[in-house]
């Protein structure tokens, strides 16, 4: 034991209590570890595919020439590092699940089970390293179309902050009716391809309470983040205070 000790301090980690051979679960929580990471890594991955969209066009990879297009359709522009990541992680996940196999040792020297560890470890952290390193050079390089990202929201003729109009009606109609009139209104909105503040504005039970002007601030999306702006700062803060 004070071999294993001198040995963990000179290395910087923590002494085990008891013998290793058969209690797996340090060696399954690092998999676990690194299954979340990637899960993160994911869903930054998944949220670039979607919106480099044609349809959608809100945010790009960085440009790199050639990089992204396609054998066939030179416009084209792939989400390529987005793709790498999404296929790593996949397989770093499942690796997760592997090593939670191996915790399942026979009495108190396995006979097979943490050999899986030799297999899908070493291959997650290097999966892994992989899916941060294209990470990190898609945020660090990523184009944002905030232009793009205003038509998208005004594509739908303002029914996208309907919530926000239906909130600021509640205090003089009550919520739940405020609530089925703007619905009832959206719907006419939708049918006639009408914005919805005109709609809103010529509905004479809701301008008695409230001038165009004030709805057509209830209309503006950029009025209507609720508490994102905080909850940024708050993430920064936390970044800035390790």
């Amino acid at each position: 034991m004070q071999t294993q000790q001198g040995l963990m301090e000179e290395l910087g980690l923590a002494q085990p209590l008891i013998a290793w051979h058969t209690i797996r679960d340090t060696i399954a929580e690092v998999g676990c570890f690194l299954g979340l990471v990637g899960g993160t890594l994911g869903k930054l991955a998944m949220d670039v595919k979607l919106m480099m969209q044609t349809e959608v066009g809100e945010v790009y990879e960085p440009f790199a020439p050639g990089r992204g297009s396609s054998s066939t359709m030179p416009q084209k522009r792939n989400p390529i590092s987005s793709c790498y990541i999404h296929a790593t992680i996949s397989v770093v996940r499942q690796h997760a699940a592997a090593l939670l196999d191996a915790m399942v040792a026979d009495h108190e020297r396995s006979t097979g089970p943490w050999e899986i560890e030799w297999i899908v470890l070493p291959e997650a952290f290097c999966l892994l390293s992989g899916a941060l390193k294209q990470a990190r050079f898609v945020l660090e390089g990523l184009e944002v179309d905030a232009q793009r990202m205003r038509e998208v929201l005004d594509m739908t003729n303002g029914l996208v902050v309907s919530e926000a109009v239906m909130m600021g009606l509640g205090p003089y109609l009550g919520r739940e009716y405020a609530h089925d009139l703007v619905y009832e209104i959206c719907r006419e909105a939708i049918a006639r391809k009408r914005p919805l503040l005109d709609l809103l504005a010529e509905n004479k039970e809701i301008t008695k309470h409230v001038t165009r002007a004030e709805l057509a601030k209830l209309c503006d999306p950029a009025n209507y983040l609720g508490q994102s702006g905080v909850m940024v700062d708050r993430v920064l803060e936390s970044l800035r205070a390790r």
